[in-house]
């Protein structure tokens, strides 16, 4: 037993390695704003017609409850493949039309394609998120933490790629986008799997915790390092290469934990036969009763509504006034994030920079950071304190408020802190945002609850990018020789900015209310780790 207990802990491990390189090269869907001049340019665009097609884009992540419904049939491996040659189709028909090998397809086939880059996503997210709540359900706050913020950082990788080693240029950056995430996810499927652990240990608690700080180490070297090539200015093509063979070294050494895993010794017997047996939530207390209990009382029991924090099916948790809270308040942090990274070309260009390019690795790279806080620190105060994890989204929407201001004051600077402040809080949503739904609704469904959350996306780039940005910067700009439109100057999104603010003022209502309203939730949660706290320090003790 204990041979076989190392193996598939390492082999657990090794697949949370493939899902971070398979995170790393899912932020492709954030990255619209690096071509989008391009495709405006090409095809004559109005900014209107432009931030359609972002919202086509994101549209496609609606096509994610397919996903979902997937994931409780279909293996991580299918996903994957799914995932990775729907990519391949729809980055490599835009590719075609912006490298000028085919001429430029119609509108609404530019849609398509679009949406069908956007949902590639969703089966790889769908894949790697569902697998890996699984297969650490004792640790969800810092496994979202470090493969949501892998999605971060990908953006900035394939940014800071394509700056070094070709100029910039669209359509290599399209080729990338198209032909890298489809060798990862095919590679990843040799590893990326369910496995079935033994029941967990103080011990083994121990060591998972060890090794996630193996990994948040890792992961903040990278985002260290690709800040540091942003703010250094330009480098030569001996610099450029090297920055490109570190990254990738930095990629890789997330290998020597299920390595180390692998080749240490296995548990003991004594610890083996010691397992844990404390659930993630403290049982309900049982209510017991003298009298026979009838058929319609039985019948009554089974129709009755689980509690919050236990497995919800999809219609008892859209019957549930918590979802919706929850629901609401994320449209109003990732929608109006959305808006932003979708229009950062125009909205750089329009406050007179010729190159947006740091601005969209800033909002990736501080993105990171927010993601892989907010895991850790959710989860040490829920340990701690018993903290409500929503309230670390309300805090979130704050400083996004403070961004979207900065931004429409226009000063000098202003778009680097709004970047930045927008970049933290809009990973701290999506990252919080995942281990609350599991631990509101629990496990057994969330393939398919995940990707109802990320409805808003779509939902938010639609309403703040396509209808909101879309209308109000075309009502300032004027029209240019060929076709489409531009705007020069802080009033072509400060009414943008200052709408999106109110938005973030509301959604911080929705995130105090949830949290007061499932306090008790996380009290249970924070009781259940105190007595795993315990125990493991009993079982040392026994030791001596």
């Amino acid at each position: 037993m204990g041979p076989f207990f190392s193996l598939s802990g390492a082999g657990k491990w090794l697949g949370l390695v493939a899902a971070i390189w398979v995170q790393a090269i899912c932020g492709n869907n954030y990255t619209f704003a690096n071509y989008s001049d391009a495709l405006k340019s090409l095809m004559s665009l109005t900014q209107l017609q432009l931030n359609n097609l972002s919202v086509a884009k994101d549209v496609g992540k609606a096509f994610g409850l397919v996903a979902g419904f997937a994931s409780d049939c279909l293996p991580t491996s299918v996903l994957l493949i799914i995932g990775s040659v729907e990519g391949l189709i729809g980055y490599g028909a835009q590719w075609l039309v912006v490298s000028r090998r085919i001429h430029p397809l119609t509108y609404w086939q530019m849609c398509v394609f679009l949406c069908m880059g956007g949902n590639s996503t969703t089966w790889m997210n769908t894949a790697v998120l569902v697998t890996c709540m699984r297969n650490f359900p004792k640790n969800r706050g810092p496994v979202s933490g470090i493969l949501k913020g892998y999605v971060g950082l990908s953006t900035a990788m394939f940014t800071d790629i394509c700056t070094a080693l070709f100029s910039s240029d669209p359509s290599t950056f399209l080729f990338i986008l198209a032909v890298v995430p489809a060798i990862v996810c095919l590679t990843a499927t040799f590893f990326l799997h369910e496995i079935p652990t033994p029941t967990s240990n103080p011990r083994e608690l121990r060591q998972e915790t060890l090794y996630f700080h193996v990994f948040n180490g890792v992961a903040i070297i990278l985002a260290v390092y690709l800040l540091a090539f942003d703010i250094t200015g330009n480098h030569g093509r001996v610099l450029s290469l090297a920055f490109a063979v570190g990254l990738l070294v930095l990629l890789a050494t997330p290998l020597s934990v299920p390595l180390y895993s692998f080749i240490s010794k296995p548990l003991s017997d004594s610890d083996i036969e010691r397992p844990m047996k404390v659930s993630l939530l403290a049982d309900q207390p049982k209510t017991t009763t003298t009298t026979t209990t009838t058929g319609v009382e039985l019948q009554y029991l089974e129709r009755k509504r689980p509690s919050i924090g236990e497995d919800h099916t999809i219609v008892e948790m859209i019957r549930t006034f918590d979802f919706w809270v929850l629901f609401v308040s994320f449209l109003c942090g990732v929608g109006t994030g959305m808006c932003v990274m979708n229009n950062m070309g125009q909205m750089g260009i329009a406050l007179g920079y010729l190159d947006v390019s740091i601005f969209i690795s800033l909002t990736s790279i501080w993105g990171f950071f927010g993601r892989i806080a907010s895991g850790l620190i959710s989860e040490y105060y829920i340990w701690k304190f018993g903290t409500p994890r929503p309230l670390w989204n309300a805090a979130s929407q704050v400083l996004m408020a403070i961004g979207y201001i900065a931004m429409a004051l226009a000063l000098p600077g202003s778009l680097y802190i709004g970047s930045i402040l927008v970049g933290i809080c809009y990973g701290v949503r999506l990252t919080i945002t995942v281990p609350v739904a599991s631990e509101l609704f629990g496990l057994k469904y969330y393939g398919l609850l995940y990707n109802i959350l990320i409805l808003n996306l779509p939902l938010g780039s639609f309403l703040f990018s396509g209808l909101l940005a879309g209308y109000l910067y075309d009502a300032q700009a004027t029209a240019v020789d060929g076709g489409g439109n531009s705007c020069v100057g802080a009033q072509c999104y400060c009414l943008v900015f200052v709408i999106m603010a109110l938005t973030c003022v509301v959604g911080l209502g929705l995130d105090v209310l949830l949290a007061v309203r499932t306090r008790n939730v996380y009290v249970r949660i924070h009781e259940s780790k105190r007595a795993i706290a315990v125990s493991a320090t009993d079982c040392s003790s026994a030791k001596y």
